[in-house]
């Protein structure tokens, strides 16, 4: 987190700050944040701006429930406009629609993945004591025993499915594979790019096998 005072202001003592989405990467909204709104919307996990217009400090989705839960907030190279990524509740716009510049796109997983990993990244550093994600990083064994057990359960969904099983639970499994394997990976110190970079090699080097 840098130190809001590090931040150039503007001279109305504003920083704008673009909201992106945390897991299609849609900018969702620009608005403009002082001392109050930056330290509320780290301390709240709620994004919070400054109101020109009504010159107050007002959360976002307070009223609408349209909120936007913090994801992570990051200062540009001039350190003159943050870059927000949150989770929206519902719409952004006063529109009614999902962004205040169109349509929002469909979330990839590739973004979801991101989202995860950077979930899994704050579990290590804060290590809060209810954590379970922390509890896998500490014990890189029980980590990988869960692997293979998610492993198991995402064998037996898919063979349930073929017996007329609901497809429901084959992607609940995968998902909770896809979580374990990414904790697993993090636990050894493994950047999840280097997973996308040889996933990349691969398909270079084998073409459409």
């Amino acid at each position: 987190m840098i130190p809001f005072g590090d931040l150039e202001l503007g001279a109305d003592g504003l920083v704008p700050a673009v909201i992106r989405h945390s897991r299609t990467g849609d900018v969702l909204m620009v608005g403009y944040m002082d001392e109050r709104a930056y330290r509320a919307t780290w301390d709240s996990g709620f994004v919070h701006f400054w109101s020109r217009s009504r010159n107050e400090l007002w959360k976002k989705g307070e009223t609408s429930g349209n909120t936007l839960a913090l994801v992570g907030m990051v200062a540009d190279c001039d350190r003159d406009t943050l870059l927000v990524t949150a989770t929206p509740a519902g719409p952004v716009c006063h529109t009614g629609e999902d962004t205040c510049f169109g349509p929002a796109s469909t979330p990839s997983l590739g973004a979801a993945v991101d989202d995860l990993v950077a979930i899994i990244a704050q579990r290590m550093s804060d290590r809060p004591a209810d954590s379970y994600t922390a509890k896998l990083v500490d014990d890189p064994e029980f980590a990988a025993r869960k692997v293979l057990e998610e492993a198991g359960e995402v064998a037996f969904a898919a063979k349930d499915l073929q017996h007329g099983g609901p497809p429901g639970r084959l992607v609940e499994e995968a998902v909770d594979e896809l979580y374990h394997l990414l904790v697993l990976l993090a636990a050894h110190g493994i950047n999840v790019q280097d997973v996308a970079d040889e996933v990349t090699a691969r398909m270079v080097s084998r073409g459409d096998s």
